[in-house]
């Protein structure tokens, strides 16, 4: 079926047009690069893989269910709203919310892909660019796998939310070559490898906890990447180049924590915008979830450099000034060892389940003999 018809809002032109802008950037240096990123784009090589293959597609997804959320995650819990809905309205619900979820997940991965083919054409080193090749190829993937999700497991799907859509036209119409790496690796790839990681470690469902956590290996060098690269050349700009930065941050930051209210879904349950948006900000979970999300953003806006006074006094007023003090690198290596902890675990169970087919071969063998 095309994806069109599975929308539940109208996602309006068919295609969006952002214009290009900046210069294609060519380098005849072949022979040097950092060593940082040259093993990074090594690793980024060694760790391709097929999500045809690597995922187990079989596993059954209740579309009403499809995360195992519980009750008092949903905003509309604690409500009269709530209090109204029947059984079946509740399991509607939350397939609209998982689906508005995952759908942003899917138009990220797209606007990801992107922008790492725009870092291609436009970064002036070539090591940068190697790697970012690699990693157009991980967001190619991701894309398939969020939109594979959505088609054969939810069914219904999402437009990319206006704040998502603003924060992407800005990084990719910017014509600087530093914008995609500010935009997309450390904005929307640090939010959204913190909302991968809090859905992976509290669904009970096994398809979106091996999806996720195969993401996340991936998304853990793609920051790392990001980090490295900005990190060298944010040194040696000026104050004044750093403070444009910073304010691009800021907005960034403002937006991605507006894109988390879920309104649209809200809207299509009869509730009106303006109530919407009372019941979301109330919701003492999206307040969590929130706040949570800036976890992966706030130390790498610091580690790159960008960790101006009027900056630091918006992370106040988010309540996440904190966080600047994450270990950043410890939270990757946890994202990369879960992945291979899971591909054990599930070697383990196949290697189990191949064992007693054989036993149990044997054993009906052995019983027509004797008989």
């Amino acid at each position: 079926m095309p994806t069109h018809d599975l929308y539940a809002n109208e996602p309006g032109d068919p295609a969006w047009h952002v214009p290009a802008s900046g210069a294609a950037r060519f380098s005849w240096e072949y022979d040097d690069g950092r060593d940082r990123l040259l093993a990074l784009y090594q690793k980024g090589k060694d760790k391709q893989w097929d999500a045809t293959r690597r995922i187990d597609w079989d596993l059954e997804v209740d579309p009403f269910d499809a995360l195992g959320t519980p009750d008092e995650a949903m905003v509309l819990y604690g409500t009269p709203y709530w209090d109204r809905m029947t059984g079946k309205d509740k399991g509607e619900l939350r397939r609209h919310f998982a689906s508005w979820q995952f759908s942003q997940f899917l138009h990220g991965e797209q606007g990801a892909m992107i922008c790492a083919a725009r870092i291609v054409e436009s970064v002036p080193d070539l090591d940068a660019k190697f790697y970012s090749a690699t990693q157009t190829m991980d967001e190619a993937r991701h894309a398939e796998i969020y939109g594979r999700f959505l088609h054969e497991k939810i069914g219904l799907l999402y437009p990319i939310n206006d704040n998502l859509r603003s924060l992407l036209d800005d990084t990719l119409r910017d014509s600087r070559w530093d914008m995609p790496y500010l935009g997309m690796q450390v904005l929307i790839e640090g939010l959204a490898l913190a909302a991968f990681g809090m859905i992976r470690d509290t669904t009970t469902k096994p398809l979106p906890r091996q999806i996720l956590t195969y993401v996340m290996q991936d998304e853990a060098r793609h920051v790392a990447f990001g980090r490295m690269a900005l990190r060298d050349y944010y040194r040696r700009l000026t104050d004044a180049e750093l403070r444009e930065r910073e304010e691009f941050v800021i907005e960034g930051c403002h937006l991605m924590r507006d894109r988390l209210r879920g309104v649209e879904v809200l809207e299509n349950f009869g509730i009106a915008r303006a109530e919407a948006e009372r019941l979301s900000e109330r919701s003492e979970f999206l307040q969590l979830f929130r706040k949570l999300l800036f976890s992966r953003i706030v130390p790498c806006v610091k580690d790159i450099g960008l960790w101006g006074e009027r900056l630091q006094r918006a992370y106040v007023d988010m309540g996440v000034l904190e966080m600047g003090d994450a270990n950043l690198d410890q939270l990757m290596a946890q994202d990369e060892e879960l992945a291979d902890r899971l591909d054990a675990e599930r070697f383990a169970a196949e290697e189990r389940e191949r064992v007693a087919e054989v036993t149990e071969a044997i054993r009906e063998g052995e019983g027509r003999e004797d008989g």
